[in-house]
């Protein structure tokens, strides 16, 4: 039978979320149900319950830093078992042939990954679901090959945001082989940048913040940062032009890239994370005076999602968060845009089903 779910959803980009039902489908011989307890409250939600790239259905329930406990598992499931501590993060489907797909990113799937939500859902149509359905909710059913197990020694609410920020910082941190004498420079102290700070100091990295105030640095140093570095301070630009080998630059405004890509070496790469629906500005002369690069790195696959979150596990790594019950997501959305959190919401869905 259709598992009932209760959520929180936008029906509206111009009206707060609000409670909401759903069904979720009866697990297949492949398929895990989830308990969810904790899901984490990612800036990309933010621009889907906006519609700022427009196509947004609603009904729409976000949230893909998924985390609880397997309650059911089809006939099938090995890889986990009712009890297990578990993830889901931004995908809950691909192809599974193509190329990408094959080499273990799912992510860059060439027919289509199929997202947590607001993606077309295949398996819906025996609930009367036309699209994926987030984890603002207490349930979700869920293909074994995009659950992750969550380390014992990590707490789920502080794991929540590893599903998404955790990885989306480190994938690119492994793809341009950061390690033990890399300098990394990390724009902007956020939920994605304090993430990458705090897994490119456990690397190995000398980490140098980049922001637009000293508001942060007592709490980049805390994380790990040796060097702290403020953007409107001409001299000090200058005195660290040529330092890096890789800059993340997480921020999601659109701005003039150049000085800061000044900062590279020879061979330097910045990595931008922010999403923003506006094109960025780049002059061609500082590519070319230090074969510097730009380039884009979207999440992680599942292999490298695993990966990260038991390297997480090693090193003891969670994000700092603060828990908000699901009332509190709208107006957790609008502290986000004001720049208003330390560093990550995390919303308990354990309190949904005394308000909703």
């Amino acid at each position: 039978m259709p598992i009932a779910t209760r959520a929180f959803a936008a029906v509206a980009s111009d009206q707060p979320l609000r409670p909401y039902s759903l069904q979720r489908r009866d697990p297949g011989p492949a398929d895990v149900v989830i308990d969810i307890q904790y899901c984490g409250v990612c800036h990309s939600d933010l621009h889907a319950v906006k519609n700022d790239s427009g196509g947004t259905r609603y009904p729409l329930v976000p949230g893909h830093e998924i985390v609880g406990v397997v309650i059911a598992v089809g006939d099938e499931v090995a890889r986990h078992k009712v009890g297990n501590r578990v993830g889901v993060g931004c995908m809950v489907d691909s192809c599974r042939t193509c190329p990408s797909c094959a080499g273990g990113e799912e992510q860059y799937c060439q027919t289509g990954t199929t997202w947590t939500y607001a993606s077309r859902d295949p398996g819906g149509e025996a609930v009367g679901q036309t699209q994926t359905q987030g984890g603002y909710s207490d349930r979700i059913t869920v293909d074994q090959a995009f659950v992750l197990s969550i380390p014992d020694n990590l707490p789920l609410d502080a794991a929540a945001p590893l599903l998404c920020a955790g990885v989306t910082t480190y994938s690119p941190l492994r793809h341009w082989k950061v390690g033990p004498g890399s300098r990394v420079a990390v724009v902007g102290l956020g939920g994605l940048g304090h993430m990458a700070v705090k897994l490119a100091v456990a690397m190995g990295a000398e980490v140098t913040v980049i922001s637009t105030s000293d508001r942060k640095k007592a709490d980049a140093e805390r994380m790990g940062a040796r060097h702290f570095l403020i953007n409107r301070d001409r001299e000090a630009m200058k005195a660290a032009m040529g330092r890096f080998d890789l800059i993340i630059n997480t921020v999601s405004a659109t701005y003039e890239i150049s000085g800061t890509l000044s900062l590279l070496g020879l061979n330097g790469t910045m990595v931008m994370l922010g999403l923003t629906t506006e094109d960025l500005p780049v002059r061609a002369m500082p590519l070319i005076m230090r074969r510097r690069s730009v380039a884009g790195s979207l999440i992680g696959g599942i292999r490298e999602t695993q990966e990260m979150l038991d390297f997480c596990g090693q090193h003891n790594i969670t994000s700092e968060i603060e828990l908000i019950a699901p009332d509190e997501i709208s107006h957790a959305y609008e502290r986000m845009e004001r720049s208003d959190v330390r560093y990550r919401f995390v919303v308990d869905m354990s309190r949904l089903s005394a308000e909703s």
